[in-house]
């Protein structure tokens, strides 16, 4: 099996990135976010490993790009905990930085700055994960995250270094992080141009995760899913006018801050005011520091 594949997520027409590749160095993740979808259809996710043979696969597949863009990574995040200690995810960069292609980093860490003089050397974005802004919830929703307070320090390095920054406040979950009006205004000031957001989808895995760390929150949502909602693609979803109003106030507060703006898998497309992944940003990357 390749380690680089065609980004095609569930086959859903609901998806609106542009045509890319994927890549995971690693199986699961030890965040144990407690809304994670990939643990629904990953077996053991929140036992973190690398791939097999996640090197010299690597190497073979990296020498046939032709400039596509990788998104790294999309089923777990490519700095878990214990990149730290293994330091893989920067080997692989490493690799990639020498071949032709672009690079996407999709993370919730903070090590991502780590690798600062590799994203130098090669196009190169990173999208960041900032469900909330705030530290106490955000321990809850994410245990082992680093605090969104480290992340958005986080994207000040990167953008200091000239390596374009989007931000995913991904997902918003009703009754919790459903106003997000600080955040985009902080994200604006230290110079974010684009914001992907999206609502939390429900599975067994993660509805069971959510009621047990939020039980009051739970008994509010369960009818907005499970009576009033939709079912797409085995997921539960909130009631479309629902999720519209959600992403709709989203979209005038960055619109309002000069912010470009994308939903992902929520079928409101017509809501975007960019690429819906921040993969636009690309064109704009500077890598003339090092």
């Amino acid at each position: 099996m390749s380690l680089i594949s065609k980004f095609d997520p569930w086959h859903s027409a609901l998806c609106t990135c542009p045509p890319k590749l994927t890549f995971n160095p690693y199986t699961g993740c030890d965040h144990h976010c407690i809304y994670c979808y990939a643990s629904s259809y990953i077996p053991r996710f929140f036992n973190c490993r690398p791939k097999k043979d996640l090197i010299p696969k690597l190497k073979k597949e990296a020498a046939k790009l032709k400039g596509e863009i990788i998104s790294i990574a999309n089923s777990s995040d490519p700095y878990p905990n214990v990149e730290a200690e293994t330091g893989l995810t920067r080997k692989c960069l490493e690799i990639l930085s020498c071949s032709n292609c672009r690079i996407q980093i999709i993370t919730k860490s903070t090590l991502v700055t780590r690798d600062i003089d590799l994203l130098t050397k090669v196009p190169s974005m990173v999208s960041v994960t900032i469900t909330t802004d705030d530290n106490a919830l955000a321990k809850l929703i994410e245990p082992h995250a680093p605090p969104p307070s480290k992340r958005l320090k986080t994207i000040e390095e990167l953008l200091a270094r000239d390596i374009p920054v989007s931000v995913r406040i991904d997902p918003i979950i009703p009754f919790l992080n459903d106003d997000p009006q600080t955040l985009i205004k902080n994200l604006a000031d230290i110079g974010i141009k684009h914001v992907t957001a999206s609502t939390y989808k429900t599975k067994p895995g993660n509805w069971q995760r959510l009621s047990t760390a939020f039980p009051k929150t739970a008994e509010k949502l369960k009818p907005l899913y499970f009576q009033k909602g939709e079912k797409i693609s085995r997921y539960s979803y909130l009631p479309k006018d629902f999720r519209h109003k959600i992403m709709n106030t989203i979209r005038i507060a960055t619109e309002k801050r000069g912010i470009r703006f994308g939903t992902c898998r929520e079928n409101l497309s017509h809501l975007n005011t960019a690429t819906c992944d921040g993969s636009w940003l690309l064109s704009k990357t500077n890598n003339t520091k090092s």
